[in-house]
C-alpha cells in the first residue's frame, strides 16, 4: 500500500482553491438572487398595472350597476310611454339612451369637447347665462349687463339708418320700420359699452389743419381748405359726378373700421369707402348718399341714404363700416347665412364725389358715445307730445285670444327703456333739459289704461301693472314690465327733486308693490312662465324658454340690489336652481 504524503504548501493551495471556488459561488448566488428580485417586481408591477386598467375600465359599470350580468352591448328597443320605440343599448343591467332622443324629449342640452387632447361630454340643463350684479345698480352707471349687447348684429336689424343713426328693425315687418325698444337698447347698449371698453384708438385723416392728407385731385376737380364760420378749418371739394372723377384718397386700414367725418352735402354729393376683404380679396363699395333710402345694393355697391333734408346742412356720420358691409351683404344674398369677422376687412380708399366740404374725418375702433346720443336724439325729436309715448307702428298678434294690436300702440318696456336712457343722457350732458323733458313727459302713457291707448293694466281688477303688450284681455308679460320699472327709478334716482322724478317714484313704488304680490305667480316649480295668459284666457301657460327664464332671473337679482325685500334675492335663487335641473318639492 502506497501512503501518499502531502507537504504543507499543497495543502495551502488546497485550501486556497476552496475559498476562491466559494466565493465565485457566492458571487454567483447574489447575481441570480438580484436578478430574480427585479424580475419577480417587474412581474408584479405588470400584473398589478393590468389589474388597476380593469378595474379602472369596470369600475363606472360596478359603481352604476352592482348586479352587473354581462359586459356585452346588446341592441334593444325602447318603448317610449307605449307609442313608439327606438333604438338602445343594453349592457348588463343598464340601459342607455341616445343623446339626441333624451335632448329632444327633455329639452337639455350637451355636446362633445376636448381639453388638452381628452374628449368629454357637457351636459346642461339650460342655455343661457346669469349675470351677477357687480354692486347696488347705479342709474348714471352701466345699464343691467347691457355692456354684452350687440344690437346691430342681430339678424332682424336691417340696418343702422345713415339719417338717423339708429337701428331700422324687420321684426314684424320685413321692409324694416324704427321700434323705439330696440333704438334703446342700441343706445343703452353703447353707454354701457363706453363705460367697459378701453379708451378707442383714433385716427385723425383730415381735419383742415393740424392732420392734413394728400388727396388725389382728377382734372377740373378741386380740393381747398378755408375757415368757417365759426372759425374752424373745412374742407371744400368740388368733382363731377361720376365715381371716377372723385378726388380720393389711398389709406391702409385695418380694425379701425369707425368712421366718423361732419359733411355739407349738396343734393349731387357723397361720401364713398371702398372696402376690401384681405381674405377673399372681394371689395365693397359703401356710397352714403343724399337720399331717402335706408338701404340698397347693386353688386359690390351698397347704398345708404343720410336723408333729403341732410342737403346743404352740417350733419355728423358717425358708420360703423363692418356692421354697413355686412348688412349690405345680406340683404344682397338675403337666402344665405354669411358670415364675417371684423379681423378680414381693411379701408382702402375714401371718396367725395359732387360739391360740398368736410371736417373732421376720423377712424376709430369704437364711438360708443356718439351712437349713445344718436339713440337719445331720435327719441327727442319722435316723441308724441300729447301723448308722450314712442307708437310702435305695426300691427301686433301676441297669441290667439288676445285682441289684435292695432298700429301705433305703447309699450311700457319701450317707455322704461326711453326713459333710462333720456336720463343717462340727462346726466351725461351735464343737465340738459331737453332730455329731462322728454323722460317727464314719457310717464303719461303709466296713467292711462291700456284699453284707452296708454299701458296700465290691473290684475284683478286692483293691482296696477304696466303692459309691455296692451292687449285685451291684459297678458301681463313679466320681462317687460320689470324693465319699465328701472325706467321709473332711473329718472326718480337721477331727477329726485323735480316734479317729474317725484311722479317717476310714485309709480315705481306701486309698481314693485304689485310685482312683490304678484311674482310667485310666474314660478312653475321648474322654470318661469313668460306671461299670464293661463289666467288671463283660461288656456295652458306660455313657459318662458331659457333665455327669457335667464332675464327673469338677471332681473331680479338687480332689483334685490335697490330693494331689501327677500322675496327677489330667494326667487332668483330658487330660478337659478331651476336652469341646473332643480325642481320644486312635490306631495
Amino acid at each position: 500500500m502506497t501512503k501518499i504524503v502531502y507537504s504543507s504548501s499543497q495543502s495551502s493551495e488546497k485550501q486556497q482553491h476552496h475559498t476562491t471556488l466559494f466565493l465565485v459561488m457566492m458571487r454567483l448566488n447574489l447575481k441570480y438572487v438580484l436578478t430574480s428580485l427585479i424580475l419577480m417586481v417587474t412581474c408584479v408591477t405588470l400584473m398589478l398595472w393590468s389589474r388597476c386598467g380593469e378595474l379602472v375600465r369596470t369600475f363606472p359599470k360596478r359603481f352604476y350597476a352592482s348586479h352587473y350580468q354581462s359586459m356585452e352591448a346588446v341592441e334593444i328597443d325602447c318603448v317610449i310611454n307605449q307609442e313608439y320605440s327606438i333604438g338602445c343599448r343594453r349592457e348588463g343591467d343598464e340601459v342607455y339612451l341616445p343623446f339626441t332622443f333624451i335632448k329632444k324629449y327633455f329639452e337639455v342640452y350637451g355636446s362633445l369637447n376636448s381639453i388638452d387632447g381628452i374628449t368629454h361630454f357637457d351636459w346642461n340643463h339650460s342655455y343661457g347665462k346669469v349675470n351677477l350684479p357687480r354692486s347696488i345698480y347705479d342709474s348714471k352707471g352701466i345699464y343691467m349687463y347691457f355692456e354684452n349687447y350687440n344690437v346691430e348684429v342681430r339678424d332682424r336689424v336691417k340696418c343702422i339708418s345713415a339719417s338717423a343713426g339708429v337701428p331700422i328693425t324687420t321684426q314684424w315687418e320685413s321692409q324694416g320700420y324704427f321700434y323705439a325698444t330696440q333704438i334703446a337698447q342700441f343706445g343703452l347698449s353703447h353707454y354701457s359699452k363706453n363705460l367697459t371698453d378701453p379708451e378707442p384708438t383714433r385716427k385723425v385723416i383730415e381735419d383742415g389743419e393740424s392732420n392734413q392728407s394728400n388727396w388725389i385731385i382728377p382734372k377740373e376737380s378741386s380740393l381747398t381748405r378755408n375757415i368757417a364760420v365759426n372759425h374752424t378749418s373745412i374742407v371744400n371739394f368740388t368733382t363731377y359726378n361720376q365715381f371716377d372723377n372723385g378726388i380720393y384718397l389711398d389709406v391702409d386700414h385695418v380694425l379701425d373700421l369707425l368712421l366718423s367725418v361732419d359733411v355739407f352735402f349738396r343734393t349731387n354729393s357723397s361720401l364713398t369707402v371702398t372696402i376690401q376683404n384681405r381674405e377673399s380679396q372681394q371689395i365693397y363699395y359703401l356710397h352714403y348718399v343724399v337720399a331717402d333710402v335706408s338701404i340698397t345694393v347693386q353688386d359690390a355697391n351698397i347704398y345708404h341714404g343720410i336723408g333729403m333734408n341732410a342737403a346743404s346742412r352740417w350733419k355728423h356720420l358717425a358708420r360703423d363700416l363692418f356692421i354697413d358691409v355686412q348688412k349690405g351683404v345680406v340683404a344682397l344674398y338675403s337666402n344665405r347665412k354669411l358670415k364675417m369677422r371684423r379681423s378680414e376687412l381693411k379701408v382702402i380708399k375714401i371718396a367725395f364725389v359732387g360739391s360740398g366740404a368736410f371736417d373732421n374725418l376720423t377712424l376709430s375702433t369704437s364711438e360708443h358715445i356718439q351712437h349713445f346720443y344718436d339713440a337719445a336724439e331720435w327719441f327727442v325729436h319722435h316723441q308724441n307730445q300729447s301723448t308722450g309715448g314712442w307708437a310702435i307702428p305695426v300691427k301686433r298678434r301676441l297669441a290667439s285670444g288676445f285682441e289684435d294690436l292695432p298700429r301705433g300702440w305703447y309699450s311700457a318696456m319701450s317707455q322704461g327703456h326711453a326713459i333710462s336712457l333720456l336720463s343717462r343722457a340727462f346726466y351725461h350732458s351735464g343737465g340738459n333739459r331737453k332730455y329731462l323733458k322728454a323722460a317727464v313727459n314719457a310717464l303719461k302713457p303709466f296713467k292711462v289704461a291700456s284699453a284707452q291707448g296708454g299701458v296700465l293694466a290691473k290684475f284683478m281688477g286692483i293691482l296696477p301693472w304696466y303692459e309691455e303688450y296692451p292687449t285685451t284681455p291684459p297678458s301681463f308679460v313679466l320681462n317687460g314690465f320689470i324693465y319699465s320699472l328701472l325706467g321709473l327709478y332711473d329718472l326718480h334716482q337721477i331727477a329726485p327733486k323735480t316734479k317729474g322724478g317725484k311722479e317717476a317714484g310714485l309709480l315705481f313704488d306701486q309698481g314693485m308693490d304689485s310685482l312683490k304680490k304678484m311674482l310667485t305667480i310666474f314660478d312653475t316649480g321648474s322654470g318661469s312662465v313668460y306671461d299670464l295668459r293661463h289666467f288671463s284666457l283660461g288656456i295652458a301657460p306660455n313657459i318662458a324658454r331659457w333665455d327669457y327664464h335667464v332675464t327673469h332671473v338677471n332681473q331680479l337679482l338687480l332689483l334685490a340690489t335697490i330693494d331689501e325685500d327677500p322675496i327677489f334675492s330667494q326667487t332668483a335663487d330658487r330660478w337659478r336652481g331651476y336652469m341646473m335641473g332643480k325642481r320644486a318639492m312635490h306631495n
